[in-house]
């Protein structure tokens, strides 16, 4: 029998990101404690650009955009956001969506797997995911729940399993 297998990716969907942040836009153009103070939300780019008056309130849009990623399932994990810096007469706060795992997360995950997962798992580095694979599909699904439940620096998702 062949060997069955799944790829541990961290992806995040563009459109529900750019969903995300045009429903932030919406929030932060109606509500009454964003008005006269420049509050801003926008792609520049693959990064993420808030702007407002004042540190608090650029926060505050960090804050909105951050409910709106979480109401779209995409883990806070992935947003990595810099600290409020003046630039001019407002504060900006510059973002982005992590995409892929690097190779130091890699290897922990590769450590993970190896040392509390079954014996019969194999975990090989690809790029920017991991191809995790068995003769065992139970094998497999007891690495989704290791991984699962392991307290990672970044968001995963399995895919491709076969």
């Amino acid at each position: 029998m062949a060997d069955s297998s799944f790829d541990i990716v961290s992806k995040v969907e563009r459109m529900e990101a750019d969903n995300a942040l045009n429903q932030a836009s919406k929030e932060i153009d109606q509500r009454y404690d964003f008005k006269n103070v420049g509050a801003d939300i926008s792609w520049s780019g693959e990064s993420i650009v808030m702007k407002a008056n004042s540190e608090e309130r650029v926060k505050a849009v960090l804050d909105v955009f951050e409910s709106k990623l979480i109401k779209r399932g995409i883990s806070l994990k992935s947003l990595e956001a810099s600290e409020p810096k003046a630039s001019g007469k407002e504060y900006r706060i510059d973002a982005a969506l992590k995409q892929g795992i690097d190779q130091e997360n890699a290897k922990k995950i590769s450590k993970l797997i190896r040392d509390e997962g079954p014996k019969s798992v194999k975990s090989q580095i690809q790029g920017d995911e991991l191809r995790v694979s068995s003769k065992s599909r139970d094998d497999l699904q007891s690495v989704i729940a290791l991984v699962k439940g392991a307290d990672l620096p970044i968001d995963v998702q399995f895919t491709n399993y076969r």
